[in-house]
């Protein structure tokens, strides 16, 4: 059932990208202080599923429980007007490689943030937030179990993760490119290896895992010499509770996704951050 929803999502956003071509126009002024035009750029977190209500790509959705439409509701709450244009595709991943790896393994993957988010970014947007690499992390680690790291399959996910970070740094210069205004914020991963959907797998794969998504964030937490605004999910403790998760055990529930609202809300309202740790606990659970 979950994949003729992503088949459905992935239609719509199509046909929305076919309506936004022409984006506001450079010459547009600039937002008041008063005025949020907040972009969201991500995978089926950006449309919160695993929450009560999760939302369609590009649609109005003022009763979501994910942490794009709270975030807004909360900017509205404090006397913002606020334009939201989520560009989440669930199943997406970050780059046409990551894609392309998907179908070596046959994973369906509906979607790229480099070719079908990217470039519809609004040119007035203020604010844009970032959640990339969860589903890129299965992807690679599938890929692992079906043998295309060869004889080195730890030399295959440090490969995979220079890459990774390659296509990050795309990503927000191509953004900037876009919005030069817009302040930019980017969620690193928790250790996925020690979510509850991930129970399941051998010690090998789940130290596989780990090697990915401890690698990626690393690569995202750079990101940060370039100016974007990184939140710390690896080093937070609550990003690994049961009671921060949906049933699958990867997704997060209404809980997770109001502290990932209050993770992005306070870093978008006040332009800082505590910077991501270099070391915690999280990081080497296997």
């Amino acid at each position: 059932m979950k994949k003729y929803f992503y088949l459905a999502v992935a239609l719509v956003a199509v046909s929305a990208c076919d309506v936004i071509k022409n984006p506001t126009d450079p010459s547009t002024p600039a937002p008041s202080a008063d005025q949020v035009n907040y972009t969201a750029v991500g995978a089926s977190d950006a449309i919160g599923w695993g929450g009560t209500v999760y939302c369609l790509p590009f649609t109005a959705c003022p009763d979501g429980t994910g942490y794009v439409p709270v975030t807004a509701r909360r900017f509205q709450a404090n006397q913002k007007t606020v334009t939201l244009m989520n560009l989440g595709i669930p199943g997406a991943v970050l780059s046409p490689q990551i894609q392309a790896i998907g179908a070596q393994v046959g994973s369906d993957i509906f979607g790229n943030f480099l070719d079908q988010e990217m470039p519809f970014v609004p040119k007035n947007s203020t604010l844009v937030t970032i959640f990339a690499g969860g589903n890129d992390a299965n992807t690679i680690g599938k890929a692992v179990d079906h043998g295309l790291g060869g004889s080195d399959p730890n030399g295959y996910i440090a490969s995979q993760t220079q890459a990774f970070g390659r296509d990050m740094l795309a990503l927000i210069n191509g953004i900037k490119g876009r919005a030069a205004s817009a302040r930019i914020v980017v969620l690193n991963l928790p250790n996925l290896a020690g979510l509850p959907y991930a129970s399941g797998l051998t010690l090998a794969q789940k130290r596989g895992l780990q090697q990915i998504a401890v690698g990626f964030s690393s690569q995202i937490n750079a990101l940060g010499a370039q100016g974007v605004l990184v939140l710390d999910l690896m080093c937070d403790s609550r990003f690994y509770q049961p009671s921060s998760l949906s049933s699958d055990g990867f997704h997060p529930n209404d809980t997770g996704y109001a502290y990932l609202s209050d993770l992005v809300y306070a870093a978008a309202s006040s332009g800082t951050v505590t910077p991501p740790r270099a070391s915690c606990s999280q990081m080497g659970l296997y």
